[in-house]
């Protein structure tokens, strides 16, 4: 069997694609097999293999003394700063990791590992489009590198570049250590073009469902899904939910499962509550909704599908609790939510004060002054955690700040560039057309929204007003009112309990 690359991506699939890239990425460990190229003697070599098991067995801090053992040694090896760079952004110290590698570069421009890791944290900050040259110069300096590789693959797999990333995933041995992760990038691309067959096969090849990763867990439960094993999906998925409670988009998804499988009652014990609050989605907020319509209970059902037909609030709400988040974190978050700003704002700092080198500190202390309403603040703090990292509900966060303090032409700024970056996100395509539309750019707006609805967002009833208003402005009146009807017949008042 095969497939073809440049079909369009499944609606069901937008979540693969992220944990792809964090599998490949360097989140993880050294892998236990990758070369290292640069290191100068077996004493050397010795401690850095040493040093990455105790990194893959979880002990940051016996692997942080052996990294000093090995840079006592040889404290010009760039191999030894690689290592370092990754025990630091192991560890949540991503800005010390960049310090890291830049250090790894100085001694060696064109160390293939420095580059790579190079890549990852520019990936990480300005997105796939500004990454690719780093990647390409990793494996021009280390072409037989297949950690290198395999990183590549995924992130032109991200930037939409399907054929080139098979094209990556061919210089891959099945012998190699990397051979797993190749066969899961391949089935995520099988999934994505609807060939689920051949994506099962590939996910098995890949023995990653088997040893529990959850980027491969998650694949496995997707592809239930497409099949129809909506009650696999969801015990799958449950466990995924159970594991990673603050992930939003394992709670969709289960949530999606439950609905499929007419499991109504457990969907809303289970999310119901989630469903009410400020930072809910409208699409939990419909599933739930439809959920209790089912069930015959539409006076519940009306809340839920009036906040759906609303979309997503503009507004900062304050996250709810989740539970298993780190305790400094929760303390912070629980100070917040007794509102007591002040003091969220005093044990924000102290958190940067004891961790100055972690981006996702930075970023939390930028979330607290933001809910203060200190957008100057906020921004001020954001810019130290996004020169490292630079997810997307970060880049929302510091748009909101932008807006706030009035400077609109700052956040479309970045706004625009955080598209541009990352082409497969349908949610910034969509922010970008909205402001596109507000200036009468129809043009601009009809390509972004075209796009947003082939990566699988076409089941939005806003977008495809938006849709059609672009089309008519346009003069495409067919097109406007074909997508019109269909935002009419996806719109809550057009669900009945079934």
């Amino acid at each position: 069997m095969t497939f073809r690359p440049d079909r369009p991506l499944g609606a069901a699939f937008w979540a693969v694609g992220a944990a792809a890239t964090a599998l490949a990425g360097c989140a993880e460990a050294p892998p236990e097999a990758s070369p290292v190229a640069s290191v100068r003697s077996g004493a050397s070599f010795a401690v850095l293999a040493e040093a990455g098991q105790m990194m893959r067995a979880g002990d940051l801090a016996e692997a942080g003394r052996k990294l000093d053992e090995a840079r006592a040694l040889e404290p010009d090896n760039p191999a030894v700063w690689v290592a370092i760079a990754r025990l630091r952004f192991r560890g949540g110290e991503q800005i010390a990791a960049l310090e890291a590698v830049e250090r790894a570069l100085e001694f060696d421009p064109a160390d293939g590992p420095a580059l790579l890791m190079r890549a990852q944290l520019v990936r990480d900050a300005h997105g796939f489009r500004a990454a690719r040259s780093w990647y390409e110069a990793a494996l021009a300096a280390d072409p037989g590198n297949p950690e290198i590789r395999i990183d590549y693959a995924a992130t032109l797999g991200e930037n939409g570049d399907y054929r080139a990333m098979l094209a990556a995933l061919d210089g891959i041995g099945e012998r190699q250590p990397e051979a797993a992760r190749a066969h899961f990038l391949r089935a995520v691309l099988a999934a994505r073009a609807g060939e689920n067959v051949l994506a099962r096969s590939l996910l098995a090849r890949s023995g990653l469902a088997e040893r529990d990763v959850p980027a491969a867990v998650l694949l496995d439960a997707l592809i239930d899904l497409a099949q129809g094993n909506h009650d696999s999906a969801a015990a799958k998925l449950a466990d995924l939910a159970r594991r990673q409670p603050g992930n939003v988009r394992v709670a969709e998804l289960h949530a999606r499962a439950l609905w499929l499988g007419r499991r109504d009652r457990e969907l809303v014990d289970l999310y119901a509550g989630r469903a009410r609050r400020p930072d809910a989605s409208p699409y939990l907020s419909m599933l739930a909704g439809r959920a209790l319509e089912r069930l015959g209970e539409r006076g519940e059902a009306a809340p839920f599908l009036e906040r759906a037909a609303s979309g997503p609030t503009r507004e900062i709400a304050l996250l709810g609790s989740e539970e298993a988040l780190p305790e400094p974190t929760a303390r912070v978050r629980a100070l917040l939510a007794s509102g007591d700003r002040q003091g969220a704002r005093r044990a924000a700092e102290t958190l940067r004060a004891r961790l100055p080198s972690s981006s996702d500190i930075a970023a939390l202390a930028g979330d607290i002054a933001l809910a203060a309403g200190d957008a100057k603040g906020a921004l001020e703090t954001y810019r130290d955690a996004v020169g490292v990292r630079r997810p997307w509900p970060l880049t929302k966060k510091a748009i909101h700040a932008y807006r706030m303090l009035g400077d609109k032409a700052a956040a479309d700024r970045l706004l625009a560039r955080h598209a541009a970056g990352e082409p497969n996100n349908a949610e910034a395509l969509v922010m970008l057309a909205a402001r596109s539309a507000q200036s009468e750019d129809w043009l601009r707006a009809k390509l972004l929204l075209d796009r947003a609805i082939a990566l699988g967002a076409g089941n939005d009833p806003a977008l495809l007003r938006l849709a059609a208003e672009a089309a008519g402005a346009l003069g495409q009146r067919d097109k406007a009112g074909r997508l019109a009807a269909r935002a009419d017949t996806l719109a809550p008042r057009g669900f009945a309990a079934r």
